[in-house]
């Protein structure tokens, strides 16, 4: 099993900005798609962002396009995850993934077999 542990949530007031982090165990992100999703209380869980392993080309959810990067250090097994100009609606757990889904599919949870235990990042309005 891959460990992912994720970090740097917290309150942050709306239009702040915020820089979440992934650590993955030695060779968890090797050939990996990393990706981060978002769950707020009833909700599925939501696709935010990813960056595939081959030519680092990156996706993003509308709703945070424009205001959210995410980037990756294959040699540190790390990837973070920022977001400026944030929203109310930016309150949620996030969560980081790792898997190696095809492009179609890699928007879904169902496309990756190892998750974090989740961070939870709240924005007050």
């Amino acid at each position: 099993q891959v460990q992912l542990v994720e970090s740097g949530g917290g309150l942050v007031q709306t239009g702040g900005s915020l820089r979440l982090s992934c650590a993955a165990s030695e060779g968890g992100f090797s050939g990996y798609t990393v990706a981060w999703f978002r769950q707020t209380p009833g909700n599925e869980r939501q696709f935010v962002a990813a960056s595939r392993w081959t030519a680092g080309n990156t996706y993003y959810a509308d709703s945070v396009k424009g205001r959210a990067t995410i980037s990756r250090d294959n040699a540190k097994n790390t990837a973070s995850l920022q977001i400026n100009s944030l929203k109310p609606e930016d309150t949620a757990v996030y969560y980081c993934a790792v898997g190696r889904p095809i492009v179609s599919t890699l928007r879904t949870t169902s496309a990756y077999g190892y998750w974090g235990q989740g961070t939870q990042v709240s924005v007050s309005s």
